[in-house]
């Protein structure tokens, strides 16, 4: 099975290297993709110049694929990957002690996979996370904030067999007077429907990170889905 996909860049990529790219992207080193190429034009213009949405066919044959978003997994494991990865966190509070937790017990072993779907954590994805760390809001607010704007999921190239398996097709230009604004816009929508759904009275039932931590919960139990 082959799926077409797009990485938005200043540059056009015709081969994409593996073993390059940035250890503190979201699911470490590795080739980031979408499946829409409008999200693909937003990320390539994020610093606020021209680029191109690279074209390409992924072969999926073969390939073993770890998808976060599948319902075998919780949005803790994907906050775990985070936690690995990403450098910048709120320091105080109970968000030190909290990242480790989630490290500890929800961190999913990625070694053994081709590839990783999950959400991508811009701005406003990563700031609601760490909102959820913090202990302001609770794992199902943060579940339900994944959805807001659109932000969009990523397919993530991560062993040499993947990028072996990966064809360019050829690029689009975009132009970052055009997509910078609808990348920026469509951040703008995402907050704002956070902040909605913030103000709301949370559910009894509702698991705050004090919760998960006092009560020892762990990747498995039922109440995470």
């Amino acid at each position: 099975m082959k799926k077409r996909l797009y990485h938005g860049s200043q540059f056009i990529i015709q081969k994409p290297e593996y073993g390059k790219g940035a250890r503190h992207n979201d699911y470490g080193k590795g080739f980031y993709c979408t499946e829409q190429i409008e999200l693909a034009k937003e990320w390539a213009c994020a610093k606020q110049v021209d680029g191109y949405a690279n074209i390409y066919d992924l072969d999926f044959n073969g390939l073993n694929v770890l998808n976060l978003n599948d319902g075998h997994y919780n949005i803790l494991n994907w906050l775990a990957l985070l936690a690995d990865n990403r450098t910048y966190w709120q320091n105080g509070s109970i968000a030190e002690e909290a990242k480790s937790y989630i490290k500890e017990n929800f961190l999913p072993d990625i070694s053994s996979y081709d590839v990783i779907i999950g959400y991508r954590a811009d701005d406003s994805y990563f700031a609601f996370a760490q909102d959820f760390v913090a202990g302001v809001i609770s794992m199902q607010k943060l579940a339900h904030a994944m959805k807001f704007g659109q932000l969009g999921e990523q397919i993530v190239l991560k062993s040499k067999k993947a990028f072996e398996q990966i064809t360019y097709i050829g690029n689009e230009p975009v132009d970052a007077e055009i997509y910078y604004m609808k990348k920026t816009e469509r951040e703008r929508e995402a907050r704002r429907e956070y902040r909605k759904g913030k103000k709301e009275k949370a559910d009894i039932n509702e698991l705050f990170i004090l919760d998960i931590m006092r009560e020892g919960i762990k990747n498995g139990d039922a109440r995470l889905f």
